[in-house]
Parts: C-alpha cells; sequence; structure tokens
C-alpha cells in the first residue's frame, strides 16, 4: 500500500464518506425525528458480509449445472458450467469444482439459489452494488445509509471501544470508485455510524494508529486542529448541526479506538503463523481473518470484500473459466476456515455470515430472459479460443448467496433455478427487501424502523414494505 495513504489514513478514514458526500453535493440533512419503537428480540449480534464484488456466477459457484469441458470449436450455447459440479457436507447437494473446503461447512448453513436482483436499464456494477447495500435504487434525492450503518445506528457497537461497522478490502482510487464512495456511507445517519475503512487488512494496524515518527503530542495539536476546524462556519455551510456533531463523535471514537488494547485485534502479526497461513490467499483471504478477530473483539457489522475494479476478480467480461479459477482460491479455505472458527469459539450462533455477490454472470443472456439489455460483451457463437469460454454477460434472473449463524437453517437449500439455459429462478424467489428485513430480523430490528427526513419517513426498506423470509431461520 502506499505509505502517504498509510500515514493519513486515520483522518481520513473517519471523515473520507462524509466528505465525499458533500463534495457530490449529496443533501446532508438534520435527522429531524424517529420511531417510538421496541426492538423484537434477536438471534445475531455481529453480522459479517463477504461480498464478491463483480458478479459471481452461480452456474460455475454455488448452483453448478451440466459440465461441458473446454474444446475447440465448441458451441457457446451448450456450456452451462465450465467446472465439474464437487458433492459438499449434504447429501445431493453440488457445488462447484475449486470450492470443496465450503462445501464441507455448508451443513452449519443455507445456501440461497434463487436470489433476483432488480432491474434497473443498462447494467452498471455500481448502481446495482448501491442497491444490494443500501436498499434503493440508485439515485435517490437522501443519501440512503448502507445496511453497516443502520445496523449501527439502531444497536450501537457492542464494545464501545471498537467501531460498530467496518469495511476491509475496497479502494476507491479504481474505476467507479466515486460511484463506490456513494453507498459506503452513513447518508442521512451521520457519519459517525458509517465505515471504518480498511483498504488492505495487512496494513490493518497502520490504519488505527499515528504515523511513524509523529509524537503523541504533535498528534494531539491535530486532533485539536480537526476539531477547530469542523467549529468553522465554513463547514456549517455545507452541513446541519446534526452532521457535525455525527462527524465530531466519529473522530472521538476513532481517538478513543488509538488508545486501546483492542487495537491489537486489527495487527495480524499477533496471529498464530498456523492459522495465518491458512487464511493468507491474499487481501480477502487475510480480511476473513481480520473479520474474524474483530468479531471476538465486539464488532457489530464487518464487511469483506473481493474489491471491485473493472474487469478485474469477479468481473469475467473475458477468460471467465481461467479467472473463476483463482478466485476461487482466494476464497475457498478463507471462508470455510471462518465459518470453522466462529463455531470453534462460539460465536457462529450470535454471528450472522452472509456471502453474496450484486448479480451472476452467463454465457449468454444479458439482463435476464424477456427483459433483455444492451451487450456488453461479444461472445461468439462458436467457440475457438479459451478466453471465451466462461461465464462473461450480466445475469440478474439467478443468483447464490449463503447464509450461516444468526438463527439460520442449517444444512439447507431454500430455492431453485432452472437446469437448462436460460438458469433463471423457478422457485421462491428472493429480492433485495426481503433480504435485507431478513438480516434485521435476525438482530432484532423490526419492520417500521424509520426516520423522518426532510418531512418524509424514511425506512430500512423501500416504504418500509420489506418482509423477513421467515422460512431461512431454524
Amino acid at each position: 500500500m502506499d505509505s502517504k495513504w498509510n500515514r493519513r489514513q486515520f483522518l481520513k478514514t473517519s471523515s473520507a464518506a462524509t466528505m465525499a458526500a458533500l463534495a457530490a453535493g449529496v443533501p446532508l440533512t438534520s435527522l429531524l425525528s424517529s420511531c417510538n419503537r421496541k426492538k423484537t428480540n434477536s438471534k445475531a449480534d455481529t453480522v459479517i458480509l463477504l461480498w464478491m464484488a463483480g458478479g459471481m456466477a452461480h452456474t460455475d459457484t454455488f448452483d453448478p449445472k451440466k459440465y461441458t469441458p473446454y474444446t475447440k470449436g465448441m458451441q457457446s450455447n451448450s456450456v452451462l458450467s465450465t467446472f465439474k459440479p464437487v458433492p459438499t457436507a449434504l447429501d445431493g447437494v453440488y457445488f462447484s469444482e475449486g470450492l470443496e473446503a465450503i462445501g464441507s461447512v455448508i451443513n452449519r448453513g443455507t445456501a440461497i439459489r434463487s436470489y433476483v436482483a432488480a432491474d434497473m436499464g443498462h447494467i452498471l456494477h455500481s448502481r446495482h452494488q448501491y442497491h444490494w447495500h443500501t436498499c434503493y435504487k440508485p439515485p435517490q434525492s437522501v443519501a440512503a445509509p448502507h445496511i453497516g450503518s443502520w445496523i449501527s445506528k439502531e444497536l450501537g457497537p457492542v464494545n464501545p471501544v471498537i467501531p460498530a461497522f467496518i469495511d476491509i478490502g475496497q479502494r476507491f482510487t479504481l474505476g467507479e470508485g466515486e460511484e463506490l464512495k456513494a453507498f459506503h456511507t452513513a447518508g442521512f445517519l451521520g457519519n459517525e455510524y458509517g465505515p471504518f475503512l480498511i483498504p488492505d487488512p495487512s496494513s490493518g494496524l497502520e490504519t488505527v494508529k499515528p504515523p511513524v515518527g509523529m509524537s503523541s503530542m504533535r498528534f494531539e495539536r491535530r486532533n485539536k486542529l480537526y476539531n477547530d476546524l469542523m467549529n468553522q462556519s465554513a463547514v456549517g455551510e455545507f452541513g446541519s448541526d446534526y452532521q457535525k456533531e455525527s462527524l465530531r463523535r466519529s473522530m472521538e471514537q476513532a481517538y478513543m479506538l488509538l488508545k486501546s488494547p483492542e487495537a491489537a485485534a486489527f495487527d495480524l502479526s499477533k496471529e498464530p503463523k498456523e492459522s495465518y497461513d491458512i487464511y493468507n490467499t491474499g487481501k480477502f483471504g487475510l480480511g476473513c481473518l481480520m473479520a474474524r478477530r474483530l468479531t471476538e473483539q465486539g464488532a457489530r457489522f464487518i464487511s469483506v470484500t473481493t474489491e471491485y475494479e473493472p474487469f478485474k476478480n469477479w468481473d469475467t467480461h473475458d477468460n471467465g473459466y481461467t479467472r473463476m479459477i483463482g478466485m476461487k482460491k482466494q476464497i475457498n479455505q478463507p471462508v470455510a476456515q471462518l465459518i470453522k472458527d466462529l463455531e470453534r469459539t462460539g460465536h457462529l450462533d450470535r454471528t450472522l455470515v452472509i456471502l453474496a455477490s450484486e448479480f451472476s454472470r452467463d454465457m449468454m443472456v444479458e439482463g435476464r430472459p424477456g427483459l433483455k439489455v444492451k451487450e456488453q460483451v461479444n461472445q461468439p457463437d462458436i467457440i475457438n479460443d479459451i478466453k471465451f469460454y466462461g461465464m462473461h454477460r450480466h445475469f440478474t434472473d439467478g443468483v447464490s448467496m449463503l447464509m450461516f449463524g444468526g438463527g439460520i437453517k442449517k444444512g439447507y437449500v431454500y430455492g431453485k433455478t432452472a437446469d437448462e439455459r436460460p438458469c433463471k429462478t423457478i422457485e421462491k424467489p428472493i429480492v433485495i427487501d426481503q433480504v435485507h428485513q431478513t438480516i434485521y430480523h435476525a438482530l432484532g430490528i423490526p419492520e417500521d424502523c424509520h426516520y423522518v427526513v426532510e418531512k418524509r419517513p424514511f425506512y430500512t426498506t423501500p416504504d418500509g414494505k420489506g418482509k423477513a423470509e421467515m422460512e431461512l431461520f431454524a
């Protein structure tokens, strides 16, 4: 990681999201009022979101279809899965080759095979990621909070020293960076409920301590200067008193973390080598390790991403098969080990772990059957080069998701997609407002949770109509 970025990360972590919203002209309004409500009984205290950014093909991961090996001259339309199906811990349930370790722990959770992503016209990753993380379709007249921010606001931190919402693995110096920033915020809820950003878990400890060589006295002066700046009228021209106070509290929380022994949870060098090596498949794997350590220290919501970068990682617009081999190596062992470690330490029952992606992929269909959108990939009818062998087009009508812990059924499969192209959802479709309310239900946050912003109610799900899918719970 860039050393200059490291040295400024303490201040940027706490203020970047709000300042980005100001620069983009997003209205930061006062929080006028909230509901008078009682929380329901909860099944979980913590959420870990394992985010497969870029569009993870369901037929090549957790919902395999007929396997067709590569041969030069094959027809594109004949290919449903480019990996062999392999058995899992559940009789009759198969995942794709390369995901054997995750398959060995699916008896601790549920495989959802019927998530249906929204129709939003021409498909852009940042738009669908915004929708998944906020439950609202962009653009919005009000800055919609990230689901992690809603949870932070409603439940507060488990441990007051550890940031309630921590985001691991995503940089904003890449393509669509500004668009990604738009949902990595607490929106109108205030910056204190926004994400504590850790772009690289291998430098996690650097994120929560003063720069090398900076004396404590100099750091104290900088902290005072920051507070003085927040009191100046220029800031007040953009943010309300509520937002300014929220930003100030976020800095106080980060400052408290700097001086606490709990900051060691961010230092992966403290992990025993045997454990570290299991997780060390790259940034994502180490992010899973950090998520486990932070869960043990009392984080409330942790997001770990494979990172969205256009045409990289799961964004397989070409070389889909060969790229998937590498992506599976990144996630397979760390995800499985995370589940096993949480179970071993007794944290899994009260931790809801979700593995998800913004949409799926197909070789032939862009969008969904009957509602195709503009093609973004030139896929030949006849494949004469292995770079065309794989799932390269965005597919929104059948997406896989995994859930573990937090009261979720063990050893269960929810929903079904067709076995022939188009491999769309044919049983128990589930959409984003159901997913969000299912998460909120596990945490004890009721359906009517909302705040009044600009004289209208803003709910956790649009119009408060999201319903938890109770079939997912034991």
